[in-house]
């Protein structure tokens, strides 16, 4: 005996087979151009499909229109032009320094203290902090420029000098590296005085350039609690020109 199919078992298959037996299906359309019937012949070209959908079409008269030639450089004039603009800027660097900016040189060295923005010592070097005190290490042997280095300091901050010019020349006689500015940038972030740093940076060409040195210092040093951020939480959202 056949078992009954189930009315809660959905057969789709099956009820499309029983319905064909019925009702045979139409036949599909084909869809787009009949192609078999050009298969012999040829495409037609680029120019022939343009021509047929230009048919028609009338040009617009230009006889009220102002017709604007354009003017082509040579090649030669361009570069002659463009070796003439850089052979004045190289005069002017030569002879004014006109365009010559010393963070743009490996020479140039900044940085800050603790949690202190680096953007400080952007403004430091653009000069939006006035320099109140410089001293000059020019001379000196490294012993004798780390004692005129430290009675410098300790004397600008007794003196409430915030911005200072630490001159110490850059090197150029010096078989490897600047001697001097490399001890002057050492004292400034692993001595004592780094708890007193904000920032330094190069200094600016009038003041000496990467042979000289901008140092912004702290009113008082850093403490502990300031050094595991415990200062920075509490003052957090406060302008940076307030350090």
């Amino acid at each position: 005996m056949k078992p009954r199919r189930s009315f809660l078992i959905f057969h789709s298959f099956a009820d499309i087979k029983d319905l064909i037996k019925v009702k045979p299906l139409p036949r599909l359309k084909k869809l787009g151009p009949d192609l078999s019937r050009n298969r012999d012949q040829d495409p037609p070209t680029d120019e022939a499909v343009f021509a047929k959908a230009m048919e028609g079409v009338a040009p617009i008269e230009r006889d009220n229109c102002i017709r604007k030639t354009a003017q082509v450089t040579p090649l030669a004039e361009i570069r002659e032009r463009e070796d003439s603009e850089a052979m004045t800027k190289l005069k002017d660097l030569v002879r004014y320094g006109i365009g010559f900016n010393v963070a743009d040189t490996p020479e140039y060295i900044e940085g800050t203290g603790y949690h202190v923005p680096q953007a400080i010592a952007k403004r430091l070097h653009r000069g939006d902090y006035s320099i109140e005190a410089h001293v000059d290490l020019h001379g000196y042997n490294v012993a004798a420029a780390r004692e005129v280095f430290e009675e410098f300091l300790k004397w600008a901050v007794l003196n409430s000098k915030k911005g200072v010019l630490i001159v110490h020349g850059r090197g150029l006689c010096s078989p490897s590296e600047p001697v001097l500015k490399r001890k002057v940038e050492h004292w400034l972030t692993r001595s004592v005085w780094r708890k007193w740093v904000v920032a330094y940076c190069s200094a600016r060409k009038c003041d000496g350039g990467a042979g000289a040195t901008y140092v912004l210092l702290r009113g008082r040093p850093v403490s502990k609690s300031f050094k595991l951020g415990r200062w920075k939480a509490s003052h957090r959202g406060k302008d940076e020109s307030t350090i």
